[in-house]
């Protein structure tokens, strides 16, 4: 009876063509059949040194597990097993859309194994220039550099999932390099349009709603996920703790805010108080905040949108997302001395530090100002 080689042992041997190669056996399948493997080199040396190093890795990774899988297979084990459970439906979406119109397509042919940081960056640059499926009006078939780095978080998880099973050795997206954000200018409401603005807010009815959007810089899916239980008139604050966020088949549900820091109370002006109670006599049987006119539900997001666009139609303002009374609120806070931890946590960042990134035209400003002061006074000392 033969003596079956354990794992990792190997020899070396001369080939035909001058190369010299070693032999290895890397596991076992589970009828107990060798999985053999080889080294090529130009010199025995060569071949002796990754040899060493193959048997080496051989003992880090489960070879027989890693052989079962394919690119494809993995990341959809990794997203039904260890990903799906914990991420929210938007998110799922996204990842899907990642893994099936992406991931599978252009990689998932190739075995776990084999993978290689090239591999991965070729992926990104063809998603990156030409990953769109359903092209734009001007025939651009390109993606955001957003996209492609969340597919690259994606695909970081999904494959360090791989090293701690002992699938691979090491992370190969840690050898990939994604494309920088791209750094949009920020527009927000001019302090002298806020005026024209919310009069024509008041003209729709909505007058609340955007005073409290411009007074706390609320997210989209928090103001109209509001009720009156969260308002506690007595001590002028704001309990923010859910959310409205999409659904599958184009529905909308109310969750718990993807991070802690979302969920916080914040305090109101009296003049915001003031609105918001004068708002709740309209309607005072209703539990929302801010009601649709038209089901007495909850405002789906998209019309708050569409209203807050019509606001500005009407009173001949330039176009500004929603999201940039958000920006108006912060911006305006800032530049009128109230400082970037209070910003950070009205707002619901996670911590000050993104705030300053992402408020840093305004900051730098608030420092000018700053140098010029203590010039002037240090300066009348001289």
């Amino acid at each position: 009876m033969s003596k079956r080689r354990a794992n990792g042992e190997g020899n070396i041997r001369k080939r035909p063509d001058g190369r010299w190669e070693g032999r290895y056996v890397a596991g076992h399948d589970d009828n107990g059949k060798a999985i053999r493997k080889n080294v090529l080199g130009r010199t025995q040396a060569e071949v002796k040194e990754k040899l060493k190093r193959a048997i080496r890795e051989c003992a880090e990774i489960d070879v027989e597990k890693a052989e079962e899988y394919t690119i494809g297979g993995w990341v959809r084990t990794w997203y039904e097993t260890y990903s799906k459970p914990h991420i929210r439906e938007s998110t799922q979406e996204f990842y899907e859309d990642y893994i099936e119109h992406h991931v599978v397509p252009r990689i998932g042919g190739i075995k776990l194994a084999k993978l290689t940081g090239r591999d991965i960056q070729k992926l990104y640059n063809d998603v990156k220039a030409k990953g769109r499926i359903r092209k734009k009006a001007d025939g651009d078939t390109s993606m955001s550099a957003s996209y492609v780095r969340g597919l690259h978080m994606m695909l970081h998880n999904c494959l360090g999932r791989a090293v701690k099973e002992r699938l691979i050795l090491r992370n190969p997206t840690e050898d990939c390099i994604v494309p920088k954000l791209e750094k949009k200018e920020m527009h927000i409401l001019h302090p002298e349009d806020i005026s024209a603005y919310l009069r024509e807010a008041e003209k729709r009815g909505v007058l609340a709603m955007f005073f409290l959007e411009l007074t706390t810089g609320l997210r989209k899916g928090e103001l109209v996920a509001l009720l009156w239980s969260d308002l506690d008139e007595q001590s002028m604050t704001l309990n923010v703790c859910k959310q409205a966020v999409r659904v599958k088949g184009g529905g909308v549900k109310v969750t718990r805010p993807k991070t802690e820091t979302s969920i916080r109370r914040i305090s109101l002006s009296q003049e915001t108080v003031d609105i918001l109670k004068k708002e709740h006599a309209k309607h005072p049987e209703i539990e929302y905040m801010f009601p649709s006119p038209v089901t007495l539900g909850m405002y789906y997001p998209d019309s708050v949108t569409a209203i807050h666009n019509k606001i500005l139609k009407s009173a001949g303002l330039p176009h500004i997302r929603l999201h940039d009374l958000r920006h108006t609120f912060a911006t305006l806070a800032l530049q009128n001395g109230v400082d970037v931890k209070t910003v950070s946590s009205i707002l619901g960042h996670y911590d000050a530090g993104f705030t300053l990134r992402t408020y840093t035209h305004v900051t730098t400003k608030m420092q000018e100002e700053a140098a010029a002061t203590m010039g002037k006074l240090i300066g009348a000392s001289v």
